[in-house]
């Protein structure tokens, strides 16, 4: 199983970051591993709520460079979080977690 928790970047060039934390069966903690995402002080989708800016972001970030499916990176973070379907932070980490069967 992995718990997801996403914080305010302690790195002073990103927007955020996602801790994950990987337990065995017997819930011990196996691994941890943090990944710091989206630009400071950048507008994303959750802050403009603009549909041309966002659909002109993915529309940049959707090559075979960027593996969105890969959940614990950078790219994947950011395209399905801060520029996400929904205008809400919230929501989209709510479906984030979902899409990847995260807790």
């Amino acid at each position: 199983m992995v718990k997801m928790v996403i914080k305010q970047s302690t790195n002073a060039k990103k927007k955020l970051m996602a801790i994950f934390y990987e337990t065995g069966k017997d819930g011990k903690l196996k691994k941890k591993k943090t990944t710091h995402f989206g630009q400071r002080d950048a507008p994303d989708f959750t802050i403009t709520g603009d549909k041309e800016q966002r659909k002109r972001y993915r529309n940049r970030h959707t090559n075979a460079r960027e593996n969105h499916s890969a959940y614990m990176t950078a790219g994947a973070l950011s395209y399905h979080i801060l520029w996400g379907a929904s205008k809400s932070r919230s929501a989209n980490i709510s479906a984030y977690k979902k899409r990847f069967g995260l807790t």
